[in-house]
């Protein structure tokens, strides 16, 4: 990385002396070593700096949407609208974690990174022609901070102030030097427009059309039904190096479905152009059509390097019975994961064993070296088990006969005070029954979680399976109004503050933080805190590890499963640049065919 270092003279409260300390002037800062992409690079080596701009791609949604508003807790927003904002900077797609420019031109930072400050590219402006200023900045912090989305809040906590230091610049002050990953999540703010904002409501929900100043604005739309973009001509962002080759599509328009199997048809019809599909069972069964096998449909395992995270049924803590972690532990016996991917997927997935799971951050083996010098630390507050085995969930012989499971989860169960009273699970103190509500979004996963629910009969649980629409489920979720649901944990090759949002105490307190499950742990809140704070790569990595470890033997998950690999489909109108981003599917440098797309109607009629 070409960085100036500029030598700079600040007089010190505490000492009479001077103090000479570095500041970085750069075009892209790293969260550790140096960024992949030098100042005056031209563009990223998975995009087509020459990908022609144009043509109409019809994507989907399930649900619905109220709202134009998506930095806020109330309303769902609609599909696509991150499309109308730019960041202060952006990351790459073949790196773990580093930011460039992008409506900062430049980004500066001492050494001990306790505060950022960007300089604002002349150019940037809103799509109504006014520039973007340091202003913009500041009020879109301090209102998202107020009133968005409280994961606002915890994402920038150690923010403590944001000043214009001239025309074109705006800088961050934090409120120490140990969180060394602010400089580049500070950068990651979308920045707003105050004069559009100035007369409204910012906490309500709204279908004014706003501005923004992205590479698209909306078209038209139709409430909660559809909604199109169309790229702006004059995206004042075109020719940064970081944007160079993206953003091709000309128009995008996302059709809204009730539920996914009406959007797989709709795909398959040739209804929408390119879609995702996340259910084994359908990969495999759902496509031997006339369009896959002559090719108008491209079908495409695309393998990835991405984390990832965790899926699992997710305990709400805060209710009684899921208190115990012998409970919870418990009714992980009861799920027959081998049974279920030979039964249901198809064979085609791996059990899942960290929340950072496919990546080095993930635990394995017993804890040694540092990441067992770092648990000793707190070895009185742990499982004991956690030193002397390795965290792997119940394994099954796939036959479907559970007994010796079965068994195991009932003396489990009878440790934590429940007994089997005529077929029953009896809390032997409150006399009360156990009993659950599966809370689901999706009706593909009733078929997967009726057999966790048969065998948990077995035990004298009764469990009934709810599913509601995707509006409804939201609001429960963020106000914790759950039992138990399917829930999935994504993470990045560099963790940190979004942690304190997934497994802090406080965001168990907080409507609509990620901390669905209520976890209110010292320990993990100490750890969480050494993620935040690791000195570099290496201290990442056993800190994480430590962190997932210490999750893992809480059980408050019972982990399913996960495939390293993108299940693509397309409509053959899409042309893609030859190299592949290795985190990132990478739509967004692609563009459209505009040969194929002139025929592809065409070649749909000859399969009728």
């Amino acid at each position: 990385m070409n960085i100036i270092k500029l030598s700079l003279l600040i007089i010190s409260i505490t000492f009479p002396s001077f103090l000479k300390a570095e500041i970085n002037v750069a075009h892209a800062i790293a969260m550790h070593g140096e960024p992949k992409y030098p100042d005056g690079f031209q563009y990223v080596d998975y995009a087509n700096p020459d990908a022609p701009k144009g043509g109409k791609v019809i994507l989907s949604s399930t649900g619905s949407y109220d709202s134009f508003n998506p930095f806020i807790l109330k309303g769902t927003a609609a599909a696509g609208i991150g499309n109308l904002y730019e960041t202060l900077t952006t990351g790459s797609s073949d790196e773990a974690f580093t930011e460039y420019g992008l409506i900062a031109k430049t980004i500066e930072w001492p050494d001990d990174r306790s505060w950022v400050a960007f300089t604002i590219h002349e150019e940037a402006v809103w799509h109504d022609g006014k520039k973007i200023s340091p202003e913009d900045v500041i009020w879109t912090f301090n209102t998202l901070m107020e009133k968005g989305h409280p994961f606002y809040k915890y994402y920038y906590s150690d923010v403590v102030e944001v000043i214009q230091e001239n025309d074109n610049k705006v800088r961050f002050n934090f409120k120490g030097n140990t969180n060394l990953e602010l400089p580049l999540i500070v950068g990651q703010l979308p920045v707003l427009p105050k004069h559009y904002w100035a007369n409204k409501n910012f906490e309500e929900t709204s279908m004014d059309i706003p501005i923004g100043s992205g590479p698209y604005k909306i078209k038209r739309f139709d409430a909660g039904r559809t909604i199109t973009y169309e790229l702006d001509p004059d995206y004042w962002g075109k020719n940064i190096p970081i944007k160079k080759g993206t953003e091709n599509f000309g128009v995008i328009q996302y059709e809204y479905y009730k539920d996914r199997s009406i959007e797989r048809e709709a795909f398959k019809s040739g209804g929408i152009d390119l879609f995702s599909e996340n259910t084994s069972k359908d990969w495999a069964t759902s496509y031997d059509t006339p369009a896959v096998q002559n090719g108008l449909i491209k079908k495409e395992l695309i393998e990835h390097q991405n984390p990832q995270g965790m899926q699992g049924f997710a305990f709400n803590t805060r209710k009684e019975i899921f208190e115990d972690k012998r409970v919870r532990e418990a009714l992980s016996y009861a799920f027959d994961f081998e049974w279920t991917n030979k039964n249901l997927f198809y064979n085609a997935y791996k059990r899942t064993n960290s929340f950072f799971e496919n990546s080095e951050l993930a635990s394995s083996g017993v804890p040694s070296g540092g990441e067992l010098d770092l648990l000793n630390d707190y070895r009185e507050l742990l499982p004991q088990k956690l030193f002397q085995e390795e965290y792997n969930p119940p394994k099954t012989d796939g036959s479907g006969f559970m007994r010796k499971e079965l068994q195991e989860a009932t003396k489990l169960l009878q440790d934590a005070g429940w007994e089997l009273q005529e077929g029953k699970l009896i809390n032997k103190k409150s006399g009360s029954k156990f009993e659950f509500e599966l809370l689901l979004v999706s009706p593909a996963f009733e078929r997967i979680v009726l057999p966790f629910k048969d065998n948990l009969a077995k035990l004298g649980i009764d469990v009934s399976v709810r599913t509601i629409d995707s509006a409804q489920y939201q609001n429960r979720l963020d106000g914790f109004d759950f039992d138990m649901i399917v829930s999935t944990f994504s993470q990045s090759l560099s963790p940190g503050n979004e942690q304190r949002n997934f497994w802090g105490s406080d965001a168990a307190k907080t409507n609509g933080s990620r901390n669905i499950i209520g976890i209110s742990n010292e320990v993990i809140d100490s750890l969480i805190e050494k993620v935040i704070s690791a000195k570099d790569r290496e201290d990442l990595i056993v800190t994480t590890q430590a962190l997932d470890r210490v999750l893992l033997w809480n059980h408050y998950v019972i982990p399913q499963w996960h495939i390293s690999a993108y299940r693509t489909l397309y409509w053959d109108i899409f042309d893609k640049p030859s190299v592949r981003p290795k985190y990132s599917l990478g739509t967004n440098t692609w563009w459209v065919d505009t040969d194929k797309a002139s025929t592809i109607n065409q070649r749909k009629k000859s399969l009728q």
